[in-house]
């Protein structure tokens, strides 16, 4: 019989929904229960593509023991990690101080009032390793609260008081400097692994966000070890098993340090973000290999991913029937079956397909360590081996849409789509920023999901606000739309106001007040100070607050500056010791010592930027906007339209020079004499 979790939106609660435990979701209702029974509370964290949360299911929550074990003695609650981050944040916090690592799924065990006592990860149904078995742990902790009650209690209330001061806590605050953000790239330098590319050792995470900044850095610097990080990290992702050489795509990580083996999963806010890094690097660079990566990410995230109502589906699974990376690997004789002896052979030597394999029971991931000698021959392979890897069984996909996942999409292909002509992603982006505007805000408020055209009940936390301000503002430019830009600063202010701390008016947590109060028992509202796989709330607010302070017109831009500035203070002392999990907040900063640059492009008669994009390529107002779009570095913003345009602050009093359409560049309060030649515009750009 389903337990409670069958109405549920989200594909790993619906996972578990037929399990015998008596599974509730997070709610205040929850609660009342264990209160009501005097049981503590069985919190289970995971996410739909998560191996080992499906490995302990099918032993433990599956076990009809277990689960009679489990609904005699307590209140279970299971949790979607990335619809609920707030709770997997409060909780992870408390893993990590009682065990000294985290990971899913997490297992918690929680007072009536939601205080943590007991934390852990992963249980075996058998104990090994070190670990009792999970039904073992059941019966300790069941013991201990019916012996020792208070006991545990007073433990978990001073867990949760050390816990909430910590979140509490603010660094020293510290400006961050063109200095800082040298130094940032020194340290960077230090920890580069020079024969693999990346950053660190195994497992080796794509550091997509520290791609941008070192991007952005090298553009304003002229830095050639910022450049030769980039690049050098870009290629050997690309070379290795992470990247898909058929269909395009990243996968989560790698679990070698030489990017062999993929963890196989993929996910959408990692290919988000590596599809801006990666666009960035081909119009900087104009080469083509980060073009071609391009092109086929940004085909993955809208053929592979897009749901039928328009939005962006979160993830593939790793595992396909239960086995992990069975759709993607190969051996010598699979290739020979689908290419013949020849076409076989000479796909095995170039994509490192060998008998001993690379990965398990003598398969092989693809890997591309040098470009084809023959690209037509290549590229008949390619075809061939993807035709016959879509025959095989597929990985499950977790179709639920997250705001603030497909706000990191948008930006992306906004930016790209502008930047290297490609008008559908433009399109694309703008319909799923419709479906976020149209679904996710119930009664004006933002919700953080939604699955098959349902919005789910959990409200959207500060990454989600923040981050899809930035993609309307990124939408902006690429349309000249000043509704996006309306409605952009609307939510910006909105998410401001009720994101910050109290009495702290220069600090923003992670959920907003209300709805902390709400629906559960967090012991406190959750601050995540650094990036992570996706920006974290904060960062993504003060990227949304630099841009809007050159979009919003000069009434407004001064605040959200002075806002920036003063949030960005909180990781400054951060930034020396750990820019590899700063990389969003460093492209912020990069943004703000840069001016930001601002290009205004003022045209009569050619309408809107979008169409402007697609017009006739020999228009001076087409030359000059497409120069702009190329040549202008990355955090800064460009728009485009007629003099004065209603809703469009950065072409007030900004017209045609003699009759010719003129491109105004600024930095900060600092502006250049206007120019209406491509060719002037990319001197000021490069200056």
């Amino acid at each position: 019989m389903p337990n409670r979790l069958a109405s549920s939106t989200s594909p790993y609660l619906l996972q578990h929904a037929d399990n015998p435990v008596d599974w509730r979701p997070w709610s205040a209702e929850a609660f009342a229960e264990a209160r009501r029974r005097d049981v503590p509370v069985l919190l289970s964290v995971g996410y739909a593509a998560c191996h080992w949360c499906h490995v302990m299911a099918h032993e433990s929550f599956e076990d009809p023991a277990v689960a009679a074990v489990v609904n005699r003695g307590f209140v279970a609650v299971k949790v979607d990690r990335e619809e609920r981050p707030d709770v997997d944040a409060v909780y992870m916090a408390a893993t990590q101080a009682m065990t000294g690592q985290g990971g899913w799924p997490m297992t918690c065990f929680l007072t009536p009032d939601g205080e943590p006592f007991q934390c852990g990860t992963y249980y075996p149904p058998q104990p090994a390793h070190g670990l009792p078995s999970f039904r073992q742990l059941l019966d300790a902790v069941s013991a201990a609260w019916a012996q020792d009650g208070e006991r545990v209690r007073a433990a978990a209330a001073r867990v949760a008081a050390e816990l909430a001061e910590q979140a509490a806590t603010d660094p020293e605050p510290l400006a961050v400097g063109e200095q800082s953000l040298d130094d940032a790239v020194e340290v960077l330098a230090a920890e580069y692994d020079q024969v693999n590319g990346g950053f660190g050792g195994a497992p080796k995470f794509p550091p997509s966000m520290v791609l941008e900044f070192l991007l952005r850095h090298h553009e304003r610097t002229g830095s050639a070890e910022s450049a030769r990080l980039v690049s050098g990290t870009a290629e050997a992702m690309v070379r290795g098993g992470l990247y898909d050489r058929l269909a395009g795509g990243f996968a989560r990580y790698s679990v070698d340090e030489a990017w062999v083996v993929p963890h196989f999963e993929k996910m959408l806010y990692d290919n988000a973000l590596l599809l801006r890094a990666y666009a960035h690097l081909a119009r900087r660079t104009g080469t083509p290999l980060p073009r071609e990566v391009t092109d086929a990410t940004a085909g993955f995230l809208l053929r592979d991913l897009r749901t039928p109502e328009g939005g962006l589906a979160s993830a593939l699974d790793a595992d396909t029937d239960g086995v992990e990376g069975l759709t993607y690997v190969w051996t010598p004789d699979q290739l020979r079956a689908v290419l013949g002896e020849d076409d076989g052979t000479w796909a095995a030597e170039l994509l490192c397909v060998t008998d001993s394999g690379t990965f398990e029971d003598g398969a092989s991931t693809l890997q591309l360590p040098r470009d084809p000698d023959d690209p037509d021959r290549w590229e008949r392979v390619r075809a061939a081996l993807l035709t016959a890897r879509d025959e095989r069984p597929q990985p499950a996909r977790d179709d639920k849409v997250v705001t603030a996942w497909n706000a990191l999409a948008v930006v992306a292909l906004a930016e790209a789509g502008a930047a290297l002509d490609r008008p559908d992603w433009v399109g694309a982006a703008s319909e799923i920023t419709d479906l976020l505007l149209g679904l996710h805000r119930v009664d004006g408020r933002l919700r953080r999901s939604s699955r098959g055209g349902v919005v789910g009940t959990a409200e959207g936390v500060l990454e989600d606000h923040a981050l899809l301000v930035e993609a309307l503002l990124a939408l902006h430019q690429a349309t000249g739309d000043p509704e996006r830009l309306a409605v952009a600063l609307e939510l910006l202010d909105d998410t401001c106001e009720r994101f910050a701390a109290p009495g702290r008016p220069d600090v923003y947590l992670d959920t907003a007040e209300e709805v902390a109060d709400g629906d559960g028992e967090l012991p406190h509202r959750p601050r995540e100070l650094t990036d992570n796989a996706s920006p974290c709330g904060t960062s993504a607010l003060v990227g949304a607050l630099v841009a809007a302070s050159v979009l919003a017109g000069e009434e407004r831009a001064a605040a959200y500056r002075g806002a920036a500035e003063r949030a960005l203070r909180a990781i400054g002392t951060l930034v020396p010791r750990a820019p590899r999990f700063l990389g969003h907040w460093l492209s912020a900063a990069e943004a703000l010592v840069d001016g930001p640059v601002q290009v205004a492009v003022a045209v009569e008669g050619d309408g809107t930027p979008d169409e402007l994009g697609s017009g006739d390529r020999s228009s001076p107002g087409v030359a000059l906007l497409e120069r702009a779009r190329r040549d202008a570095p990355g955090g800064a913003v460009v728009v485009a339209g007629e003099p004065d345009a209603p809703g469009i602050p950065l072409l007030a009093g900004r017209g045609t020079v003699a009759g010719e359409p003129a491109a105004y560049v600024c930095r900060g309060p600092v502006c250049d004499v206007p120019v209406t030649t491509p060719e002037d515009l990319a001197e000021l750009l490069r200056n």
